[in-house]
């Protein structure tokens, strides 16, 4: 493989293309290399009957990035952060970690203005436990189905009748042009995000060097700081979609303010904190976080073995 020409691992869906083009555009603005995109298709793609907690988690979506990038197919990969495990494989960092976009979840629905206005037994898809336990907390007579795939197969399924309303990343939908399709921005403050959603994370191999310093072209120290602390809470409880949790850091000057959350997806019973701190200390602050959560019996809502 050339570094001339520096090849991006993505997956190869609409909306993981545009980001990797995103990327790859950075690079060759900053660095003035030239890139070319290597597309596949992961297991996580191919399995959309099961739930993703069912079938081996956000590993998924990246295995077959890894190993195009540990065979020297590809220079890195890139990935939406919120899917990238939170603990990576032997021989792998997460180089460098992209501006956030917002990091809201947004309502989607023809029939419907918001959450607040639709009826009770009315549908509502998503693909996330996170998401279904906060609809199931907050607007308990409401119907929950799980809706995966793409960001064009889940409006699809939207479109066909599958459910009434879909919940998604808004960072998604904006960056795909499709913001015409939003009801509602649900609040960070309720719904509170995945950790690392809006942020773009570059995954390298640890001994590549040349790599690791051009990913480095993309990275904003603000959003690594603010998602290393929200990555961290969820690798304390577990860090897995079997785990609903969220968690979403924001720093001010100096000072990070985290909060995260867990619960049962099935009851829509959760569990919240909140601590600030220095913003220069984020693993520092998650620690403290979990110890909050875990005082409050958070360990009830970590499966068995985890």
């Amino acid at each position: 493989m050339s570094e001339s020409t520096v090849v991006i691992a993505t997956r190869a869906s609409v909306l993981a293309k545009w980001q990797a083009q995103f990327v790859a555009q950075r690079l060759q603005s900053v660095a003035g290399v030239s890139t070319q995109l290597l597309e596949m298709t992961t297991q996580g793609d191919k399995n959309l009957a099961q739930k993703l907690s069912a079938i081996g988690g956000k590993g998924l979506f990246v295995k077959e990035l890894e190993e195009a990038v540990a065979d020297g197919r590809a220079h890195f990969a890139v990935h939406s952060l919120k899917d990238v495990p939170m603990t990576l494989p032997d021989g792998f960092t997460l180089a460098a970690v992209s501006e956030r976009e917002v990091a809201n979840d947004v309502f989607i629905s023809a029939r419907y203005a918001s959450l607040e206005e639709m009826p009770a037994g009315a549908i509502v898809g998503t693909s996330s436990l996170r998401r279904e336990m906060l609809i199931r907390h907050y607007y308990p007579t409401l119907e929950v189905v799980s809706v995966r795939g793409n960001v064009a197969t889940r409006l699809s399924k939207l479109d066909n009748g599958v459910c009434d309303a879909l919940i998604m990343a808004y960072a998604g939908i904006k960056r795909l042009g499709l913001e015409d399709r939003i009801r509602e921005v649900l609040p960070l403050e309720t719904f509170v995000p995945s950790p690392g959603q809006g942020a773009l994370g570059i995954e390298c191999a640890t001994g590549n060097a040349f790599a690791c310093e051009l990913a480095r072209c993309v990275h904003d120290e603000a959003s690594f700081l603010a998602t290393a602390a929200e990555r961290e809470v969820s690798r304390l409880l577990g860090g897995s979609c079997q785990v609903p949790l969220g968690a979403l850091a924001r720093i001010e000057g100096d000072a990070m303010t985290l909060t995260a959350l867990i619960g049962d997806a099935t009851t829509g019973e959760f569990i919240r904190t909140r601590v600030t701190g220095k913003a220069s200390e984020p693993l520092v602050l998650a620690q403290e976080a979990v110890r909050k959560l875990l005082a409050q019996g958070a360990a009830r809502f970590v499966p068995e073995g985890l």
